[in-house]
């Protein structure tokens, strides 16, 4: 059963969009960050298709913090100590839950919460057991005044890496995804990388249906769960 509940964070509400399995557990989990879209059908959907798989799935609503007209508007006021600490907040639910293995938690996002999965996981080492990351763009900058970017936080990574990456894709282009695949193979983090050729940005969605690719998109969600399966 899926629900919307909300959660604290720093004295605001932010809405915690939550699915999971029947049985009691303890079953593992999967905090959900979701494309610039917000809190969108497809991200509803990859909730509740994790939930299908066996995991409590949570994805919260990184534009809590203010009113905004649409997504648009919402992203330009992102910041990245805002994101880990929503991204902290939503594990300390997770964690609190006795249906969930606290032990077993990991971080997945698509395009810009492809970043904030790798921001999230770098930011709190110890609360993640796997990232996956879909085409997530914007590694090599940084959301705020003077911080690290996404990239920069890689040697604090602690847990093994699934990504995967459309050839056709301008962010992150291809060149890109391999100084990020050159980057965690000289850390030592575990890493796998799956690029589909004639497949640009956000090829799993398909409300996009000039961006959707149904072959990378089904290919992409299978490996997505099997990885899951043996790794979390």
């Amino acid at each position: 059963m899926s629900q919307t509940i909300q959660i604290d964070v720093g004295g605001d509400a932010m809405d915690l969009y939550v699915a999971g399995p029947d049985s009691a557990g303890p079953h593992p989990a999967v905090l959900v960050c979701f494309h610039r879209g917000g809190m969108d059908a497809f991200t509803r959907e990859r909730v509740d298709l994790l939930a299908e798989a066996g995991y409590v799935a949570a994805a919260p609503d990184f534009y809590h913090r203010r009113k905004c007209e649409d997504s648009e508007e919402a992203v330009q006021h992102r910041r990245d100590d805002d994101v880990i600490a929503d991204i902290a907040a939503a594990v300390g639910w997770l964690q609190a839950q006795d249906r969930v293995d606290d032990g077993r938690i990991a971080i997945m996002g698509h395009c810009m919460g492809g970043r904030v999965a790798f921001l999230g996981a770098c930011a709190l080492p110890d609360a993640f057991a796997g990232v996956v990351t879909y085409y997530g763009g914007g590694m090599f900058s940084a959301w705020g005044e003077g911080g690290p970017t996404a990239f920069e936080r890689l040697p604090a990574l602690r847990c093994p890496v699934v990504g995967f990456y459309g050839n056709d894709d301008t962010n992150p282009s291809p060149e890109q995804v391999d100084r990020i695949r050159a980057e965690l193979k000289r850390l030592g983090i575990p890493y796998e990388v799956h690029r589909y050729d004639g497949t640009g940005h956000a090829f799993q969605g398909a409300q996009s249906p000039e961006k959707y690719r149904e072959g990378p998109a089904k290919e992409s969600w299978v490996r997505t769960v099997a990885w899951l399966g043996e790794t979390v």
